[in-house]
């Protein structure tokens, strides 16, 4: 399948500038994990040369004060980092828990476009604290690499951590929003729902995803995102990402590993969620349903639909730094004030 960016007129100009001539290789189906990862180990990657300076001058360094710490997860007794972003002036303030894309199997919130990303929230005035988890096919900053339920347990610790160490941080613990785009959208509900399991939802404030990746499973329905937006960017009519992330799991149906299959009675009790997906994204359904889903369970909820957008992207930020900011600065209004 071609790239579609460019010949789809729904999508802003800007990002046709940048990844309209971007190949584009579709994932395809695999036997197993194994097979996967002797795939990645196989494979050379050369990484794009990175802008930094373009990054910087759409979300500066300057006014934050940026380190990274090292905390214990649980059950497994690994480490994890965390990347804590604190705005200038006096504290405590809100706290933006954020869980990096990537489909749960790569990518680091150390990656310069998370970065970036990170210090855009961080500019609106709250702390944002960026975990980097044990990814299920390519290392992070973590060298080791594990399926479900491995990074949603690095989240779930990281999570426990800062709210155990908020006056530490500087933070205000009843204002603590965990969220995520993508991967990180699913793990962000999922750390919803784990926290919900064990009555511990009260640990956050709200949820805010974007462009969240759910099912898991898509057939490309007609009229569904799957099918609809195929091409752009991604396919995802492919059993890749489960195969490397839990395809046990979707075939059990497990909403910690597949939030689509969330009942009614996994989210009583959840905060308000905000879910943003963009119109341009096979993955678009997914959580347009969920939307729907916490609505029919009660929880309070809103959904937006960006228009003229591709997958995540307000998170790369360079192609749209405009709507970027929106987000970013949407994001951090729901963290400091809610709805």
């Amino acid at each position: 399948m071609v790239n579609r960016i460019r010949e789809d007129p729904r999508i802003d100009p800007r990002i046709k500038a940048i990844f309209g001539d971007v190949p584009f290789t579709s994932l395809p189906d695999v036997a197993s994990r194994e097979e996967l990862l002797a795939s990645v180990a196989s494979t050379s990657i050369n990484e794009p040369e990175i802008d930094e300076a373009s990054y910087e001058s759409i979300a500066p360094s300057a006014g934050l004060t940026i380190r990274t710490l090292h905390v214990p997860s649980k059950p497994d007794g690994n480490m994890i980092a965390l990347q804590v972003i604190v705005p200038m002036g006096e504290g405590p303030r809100p706290c933006v828990y954020y869980i990096h894309g990537g489909g749960m199997m790569m990518g680091s919130c150390f990656d310069s476009y998370f970065r970036a990303w990170g210090r855009l929230v961080a500019s609106f005035g709250v702390t944002v604290i960026m975990v980097d988890f044990r990814n299920a096919l390519m290392a992070s900053s973590r060298s080791e690499v594990a399926p479900f339920p491995a990074g949603l347990n690095d989240c779930v610790s990281g999570l426990r951590w800062v709210h155990a160490n908020a006056i530490e941080l500087a933070i205000d613990p009843s204002r603590i929003v965990v969220g995520g785009e993508s991967g990180g959208g699913n793990l962000a509900l999922a750390t919803g729902l784990a926290l919900n399991r064990a009555s511990d939802i009260d640990l956050i404030s709200g949820i805010y995803v974007m462009c969240p990746y759910l099912a898991g499973e898509w057939k490309g329905e007609p009229g569904s995102s799957a099918l609809e937006n195929a091409g752009i960017l991604m396919d995802a009519r492919s059993n890749y990402g489960p195969m490397a992330y839990g395809i046990d799991e979707l075939h059990k149906q497990n909403p910690l590993a597949w939030p689509a299959f969330a009942r009614e009675s996994d989210l009583a009790g959840f905060p308000p969620v905000i879910i943003s997906v963009n119109e341009c994204d096979p993955l678009r359904d997914d959580g347009v349903d969920f939307y729907r889903l916490l609505l029919r369970a009660g929880v309070s909820a809103r959904c937006r639909t960006v228009m003229g957008t591709v997958h995540a992207t307000e998170v790369i930020c360079l192609p749209c730094p405009d709507i970027s900011r929106d987000a970013a600065r949407q994001l951090a209004a729901f963290c400091t004030d809610g709805y």
